[in-house]
């Protein structure tokens, strides 16, 4: 079931909200337990039972840490919780990555190769895994107690909104808020507005720049010229950002509307100036928790300059194959590594001292190449594309003309428009120009009303494209 699916906008959000309104407050967090158990089951159907195994084994590591004032006993519960969660996440989505490369190795040695049946890959295991593992260093480092009501640590690690595709939500950010939550009409129509911008950049911006992203990479190697390829990844690197964004805000939003507060996942990564930067913005809760919870244990920046370099490969390798079992990820995260490395060699001080224009177009550049090697299926197709955007392609002027015909009409050419445009600060520039500074920064009630008119109208058209029946998934469901 996804957010933008009929199912879910016209029979379970609705359903939920209305039995939330009226159930009292010590049932509320039952309820949105059941729910969220439910949510998932109606996707996942029987495989519901390992999210609610991982829920109780870091319920009772969690107890386990905090029963104990003696040392060695707090590590092993640690290392059997750490270890556990991290077993079941290499099980389910790495097995047949390992199986065929240990393949490869056997069949080069002329050994009879492995055979292993197919592991499905339950959604959202990345997401709920990482929160267990913050959840026990959490509890073993002394920065939260042990939660000893489980139906908050099951709530904690299955609310809906955020249990799929993240945001990865620690403990310690809505401790409080499991316990004591107020909703307002104030709260009510701020996660409606943002549920709603999610919903229109998920179905009218991602889902058109994927129509121009998905046939150009799709196209045979050297069927398209450099400037389509180039266009290909621009467009593929808008749809990432607008799918995913549009995700996480619409999980802020639905969290809103039942009394939570989810920290923010971007702050608009394609101004950045630097790959650093970038990756201050991007996915802000994954690279907070590699930062957190590797590279900060690892020694971080303290061990001096050869030790730093080599903490970030580590970070940057399990990165990438966190998003997927596949060495594109990892070469996509290696890749990014490299240029964070060669940034604290002193690339850093170069680009401040070539000023802004230079260090977004280099940024920009090293992203873009970076996303050819994350959406193609395998880096001997990312070579491909990548020679052809450096020249080595001439084009095919039958499948170019066929791509301008069938895929980039009027509409999608607008919407990659906006896309680069709300890729911006733009939106809350704008808001704050429309701002009546003699209302203490409150909007005008005439821009307000436009607003929500012009908001409500692309529901509207949203809500056409999802009723057409066009199955268009979020991208990081298959993380």
């Amino acid at each position: 079931m996804l957010f933008n699916s009929p199912s879910f906008l016209f029979l379970f959000l609705p359903v939920l909200l209305l039995l939330y309104s009226i159930t009292p407050w010590i049932l509320r967090n039952v309820l949105l337990l059941i729910a969220s158990l439910i949510f998932y089951a109606w996707g996942e159907g029987t495989y519901v039972i390992i999210l609610i195994a991982s829920i109780l084994f870091n319920y009772l590591i969690g107890v386990s840490i905090e029963s104990t004032s003696i040392k060695y006993r707090k590590r092993i519960s640690l290392l059997a919780g750490v270890g556990v969660n991290v077993i079941a996440l290499l099980f389910f989505k790495y097995t047949g990555f390992i199986i065929q490369n240990v393949n490869l190795v056997l069949n080069a040695a002329d050994i009879s190769p492995l055979h292993f049946g197919h592991v499905h890959l339950p959604i959202g295991i990345s997401f709920f895994v990482f929160q267990g593992v913050s959840y026990v260093v959490d509890v073993y480092r002394g920065a939260t107690h042990a939660q000893s009501d489980l139906t908050k640590v099951a709530l904690f690690k299955a609310f809906f909104p955020q249990l799929i595709a993240g945001p990865i939500v620690r403990y310690v950010d809505i401790r409080d808020q499991l316990s004591h939550r107020k909703v307002d009409s104030h709260k009510i129509v701020e996660g409606i507005e943002r549920f709603a911008i999610g919903l229109v950049k998920k179905t009218l911006i991602a889902n058109q720049c994927a129509s121009i992203a998905d046939p150009i990479f799709d196209a045979p190697a050297g069927s398209m010229s450099p400037i389509f390829l180039w266009m290909g990844a621009l467009a593929y690197a808008l749809q990432l950002y607008f799918d995913f964004s549009a995700y996480s805000d619409m999980a802020i939003g639905l969290a809103k509307l039942f009394g939570f507060d989810f920290l923010e996942n971007f702050n608009y990564p394609y101004i950045a100036r630097s790959v650093q930067d970038f990756w201050r913005r991007w996915h802000i809760s994954l690279s907070t928790w590699f930062r957190d919870y590797v590279y900060i244990p690892l020694g971080g920046n303290r061990l001096g300059s050869k030790r730093t370099y080599f903490n970030l490969f580590i970070v940057f390798f399990l990165t990438g194959l966190w998003h997927g079992a596949s060495w594109n990820f990892i070469c996509w995260g290696l890749f990014h590594g490299s240029f964070l490395a060669l940034e604290r060699m002193g690339g850093a001080r170069v680009l401040q001292r070539c000023g802004s224009i230079v260090g977004h177009a280099y940024t920009m550049l090293v992203v873009l190449i970076g996303w050819v090697l994350f959406r193609s299926p395998d880096l001997t197709a990312a070579g491909h594309y990548l020679s052809g955007m450096f020249g080595q392609a001439v084009g095919d002027s039958v499948i170019e003309a066929h791509f301008l015909f069938y895929h980039a009409g009027l509409d999608t050419v607008l919407m990659l428009i906006a896309a680069v445009l709300f890729s911006t600060p733009f939106y809350p520039w704008l808001m704050g120009r429309l701002m009546n500074p003699a209302q203490s920064g409150l909007m005008h009630p005439f821009v307000r009303v436009a607003w929500y008119s012009l908001l409500i109208a692309a529901v509207l058209v949203s809500s056409s494209y999802i009723a057409a029946g066009t199955y268009n998934p979020f991208i990081y469901f298959r993380f």
